[in-house]
C-alpha cells in the first residue's frame, strides 16, 4: 500500500470542510452523484467515437446502496473509472487555479459557504462533511484491467493500492468480472450523519438535487414483508429507480416549471443558489438543435483568469461530447452556463473539427443573438421601473415581480457589466447590440448611486439641445473622478459626463469611438473642450495676457510636461492634466507597467492652468525662480494626484507644498 500526502491546498480545504461546514451537508450526495454522471458521460462518448471502446457493452447507470447498521453509504457508476495516475491526479490534488482564493473565501464565510464547494471543482471532498472515512474502488475502461483502491480519513494523507480481482471489495461491487469498469465511492458516515444511511433520506435528496441526471439512478434497499395479520414475515431485496433520468433540455418548455429549471442548473453547475435567469431554445429547420443557457447569480470565481473553465456542455443527440471547449461562445460570454445539444453534428466529431465546423458556428451565432436580446430586454424592463408611474402619470409602488426584475438587472450589471464591455472591443458583428446593454455611472442623478446606472441611450435622451458629443471621464476610482476639476466647466454648461472607472474602459471605449451619430469624447483628453462655448476673441486676449506666466511654468517644469496651456474648463481648481489625443492614457500606462511592458513613463501630460486662480496670480510680474518652481511643481503634482497618477517623487511634492505654506 502506497501512502501519499495531500497537496497543501487539499489539506487546508479538508480541514475547513470537516471542522467548519455543516450548514448544508445534503449537497455532498449531489456532488458525488454528479461526478458519477460525468464518468458515465465520458465513457458513453468514447463508445460512439473511439473504435477501441465500441466493443464495450455499456448500459449506463448509477447504483446507491447503504448499510444502516454499519452506517455506510455507497454510490457506484459503471463509467470511465480511474487508474493509479487518475486517482493521484483527481483525488490527491486540485488541479485548478483559484483554489487558494476559494480557501480564503471559505475561511471568511465559515459555515455558510457550502454552496461554494462545487464552484471550485472540489465537489468530491464535500463528502468529508458527512464521512469520517472514504474508500474508492475503481477500474478504468480501456485500461490495463487493474483494480485500484483509494482510501483516506480526510486528514493529511491518503493510500492507494492495487487489489486482486478476487478480493472481498471486488466481489462486493462486481469488479471480480474483468469487464466491469467504473467507480464505487464508499462513505463511512460520521456520528452526526448516520441519517443518510436511510432509504427515505436518500430518495428525498436524489429527487431534490439529482432528479434530472440523464442516467438512471437505482436505490438498493431491503424491505420487510408482512403477513395478512400485519406481522413481520421476513424481508426481500428491492431495487427502485428514483430519478426521472431524462434530459431536461429536450423537454417542451410547457412541461417545465421554474423549480425544474433551477434544480437542473444546480445539478450540473454545482452551484447551490438559483440562477439569475435562464434561456431555453429549440430550433428546427435546416439545422435542429436545443440550447439551455443559465446566468449565475454570482460571477464564476475564475471569470478573470486566463485558464477559466467553460461552463457549457456540448451534446450530440444527447451524447455528451465535451465540457472543455471555450469556442462554443465568445470569451466575453464566459460566465454563461448550460447545454448545447445538436442533432446534426457527427458523434465522432473531434475538438479540432469543432473549431471549424459550420453547424456549430451557426449555433454559436444564433445563441449570441438570443443571449444579447435577453440581456437587452431585461435592461429595458428594469429602466422602465426606475421611476414607476400609473396610467395617470402618478408615482406608484413597485409590485413584487417588478422588484425582482429590478434586482435581477442590478445583479447582472454588477457581475457582468465588465465582460460585456469586452464584447464592444472583441465582437464587431454585435457591438451595436452590446452597446445597448452595457451601463455606466454618470454625473446625472440617474447614474449616481450604488444601484444606479445609465445607458448610452438614456444619456442621449438627456443631452442638452445642440450638444454634439457624449462626454466621459476615465480613471481608476469613481469617487476621484466625480471630484475631478476637469468636470467643472461641463457641470456649469449642464453637460452630463459618464464616469468610467473600469480599468478596461480606456481600451474599450476609444475603440468603440461612436454611439450611433454621437462621438465619444474623453474630457481628460486634449481637444474635448471645443463645445464649452468660450468666446474666441475673449479667449485669445486671455491667452496673450497669460503667456508670460505660461512660459515661466513651462520653463520650471521642463520635460515633465508636453505643454502648459490656459484652461477653458477650470473655474475653481488651479490646475488639471489632460493627455494628448494620440498618447496612451494614465490608466493604460499603469496597465502596461503591470504587464511588464516598460517601466519608464510613456505619458507626458498637458498641464492646464486656471489663470484666474489666486495661486496662479502669484506668478504674475517679477517673482523669484525658486518660488515659480515650487508653485509649478505643486500645480502639476496635485493635478496628477487628482487624475489618479502616481507621483515620481512624493517627497519633492511635500517639500514644495511645505515651503509654500510657510510663505
Amino acid at each position: 500500500m502506497a501512502k501519499h500526502q495531500f497537496q497543501t491546498e487539499v489539506n487546508q480545504l479538508l480541514k475547513l470542510i470537516i471542522h467548519s461546514m455543516y450548514s448544508n451537508k445534503d449537497i455532498f450526495l449531489r456532488e458525488i452523484v454528479s461526478n458519477a454522471s460525468d464518468a458515465l458521460d465520458k465513457l458513453k462518448y468514447l463508445t460512439v467515437s473511439d473504435d477501441k471502446f465500441k466493443a464495450i457493452s455499456f448500459t449506463p447507470r448509477i447504483d446507491i446502496t447503504f448499510d444502516d447498521k454499519e452506517n455506510v453509504l455507497t454510490v457506484q457508476d459503471n463509467g470511465i473509472g480511474m487508474d493509479e495516475k487518475d486517482l493521484n491526479d483527481n483525488l490527491g490534488t486540485i488541479a485548478r487555479s483559484g483554489t487558494k482564493g476559494f480557501i480564503e473565501q471559505l475561511s471568511k464565510s465559515g459555515a455558510d459557504s457550502s454552496d461554494l464547494i462545487g464552484q471550485f471543482g472540489v465537489g468530491f471532498y464535500s463528502a468529508f462533511m458527512a464521512a469520517s472515512k472514504i474508500d474508492v474502488y475503481t477500474r478504468k475502461a480501456g485500461g490495463d484491467g487493474k483494480f485500484w483502491h483509494w482510501t483516506s480519513d480526510g486528514t493529511n494523507s491518503y493510500d492507494v493500492d492495487e487489489l486482486p480481482a478476487d478480493s472481498a471489495p471486488a466481489k462486493k461491487y462486481g469488479f471480480d468480472k474483468a469487464e466491469t469498469t467504473g467507480s464505487a465511492i464508499e462513505m463511512h458516515l460520521n456520528d452526526e450523519s448516520k441519517d443518510y444511511a436511510s432509504r427515505w433520506k436518500i430518495e428525498d435528496l436524489i429527487k431534490k438535487y439529482s432528479n434530472h441526471i440523464a442516467f438512471p439512478i437505482y436505490l438498493h434497499y431491503t424491505q420487510t414483508k408482512y403477513d395478512k395479520d400485519g406481522k413481520a414475515d421476513g424481508s426481500e431485496s428491492k431495487v427502485d429507480q428514483i430519478n426521472s433520468a431524462s434530459a431536461l433540455w429536450r423537454k417542451s418548455k410547457s412541461e417545465l416549471k421554474e423549480e425544474d429549471y433551477n434544480e437542473f442548473y444546480k445539478t450540473f453547475s454545482h452551484d447551490g443558489t438559483d440562477p439569475l435567469l435562464h434561456l431555453h431554445t429549440h430550433a428546427e429547420g435546416t439545422q435542429e438543435y436545443t440550447t439551455l443557457f443559465y446566468i449565475p447569480q454570482v460571477a464564476p470565481f475564475d471569470m478573470y483568469q486566463a485558464d477559466y473553465k467553460s461552463g457549457l456542455k456540448l451534446y450530440v443527440k444527447r451524447v455528451f461530447i465535451t465540457d472543455d471547449d471555450r469556442e462554443l461562445l465568445p470569451a466575453y460570454l464566459r460566465f454563461v452556463r448550460g447545454v448545447i445539444d445538436s442533432e446534426d453534428l457527427p458523434l465522432n466529431v473531434s475538438r479540432e473539427i469543432l473549431q471549424q465546423n459550420r453547424i456549430l458556428e451557426t449555433i454559436k451565432t444564433q445563441s449570441i443573438k438570443k443571449l444579447l436580446n435577453e440581456f437587452k430586454k431585461l435592461g429595458e424592463d428594469a429602466d422602465k421601473l426606475r421611476e414607476p408611474k400609473d396610467a395617470d402619470g402618478k408615482e406608484r409602488e413597485l409590485t413584487e415581480d417588478e422588484k425582482k426584475t429590478l434586482e435581477k438587472w442590478n445583479k447582472f450589471v454588477k457581475s457582468y457589466n465588465r465582460p460585456m464591455k469586452e464584447g464592444l472591443y472583441t465582437d464587431y458583428a454585435n457591438r451595436d447590440e452590446i452597446a445597448e446593454i452595457v451601463r455606466f455611472k454618470s454625473t446625472d442623478p440617474a447614474g449616481d448611486g450604488e444601484d444606479k446606472w445609465t445607458s448610452f441611450a438614456d444619456y442621449v435622451q438627456r443631452m442638452k439641445e445642440g450638444q454634439k458629443a457624449i462626454y466621459y471621464i476615465s480613471g481608476s476610482d469613481e469617487k476621484n473622478l466625480r471630484e475631478s476639476p476637469l468636470l467643472e466647466a461641463y457641470k456649469k454648461k449642464g453637460f452630463e459626463v459618464l464616469i468610467m472607472s473600469d480599468e478596461i474602459d480606456d481600451i474599450v471605449i476609444p475603440s468603440y469611438n461612436k454611439y450611433k451619430d454621437w462621438e465619444l469624447k474623453a474630457v481628460n483628453r486634449a481637444g474635448s473642450d471645443d463645445e464649452l462655448g468660450v468666446d474666441k476673441d475673449e479667449a485669445k486676449k486671455k491667452e496673450e495676457a497669460f503667456k508670460p506666466v505660461q512660459e515661466k511654468i513651462k520653463k520650471a517644469l521642463g520635460d515633465r510636461v508636453k505643454d502648459v496651456v490656459l484652461s477653458k474648463r477650470l473655474s475653481d481648481s488651479p490646475s488639471c492634466v489632460v493627455i494628448d489625443e494620440n498618447d496612451p492614457s494614465i490608466q493604460m500606462e499603469r496597465m502596461m507597467k503591470a504587464m511588464g511592458q516598460g517601466n519608464q513613463s510613456l505619458v507626458k501630460p498637458i498641464l492646464e492652468i486656471n489663470g484666474d486662480h489666486a495661486l496662479v496670480k502669484k506668478l504674475e510680474g517679477p517673482v523669484a525662480d525658486d518660488f515659480v518652481a515650487q508653485v509649478s511643481e505643486v500645480l502639476l503634482d496635485q493635478a496628477l494626484l487628482i487624475s489618479g497618477a502616481e507621483l515620481k517623487d512624493p517627497a519633492d511634492f511635500v517639500k514644495a507644498m511645505n515651503s509654500l505654506l510657510s510663505k
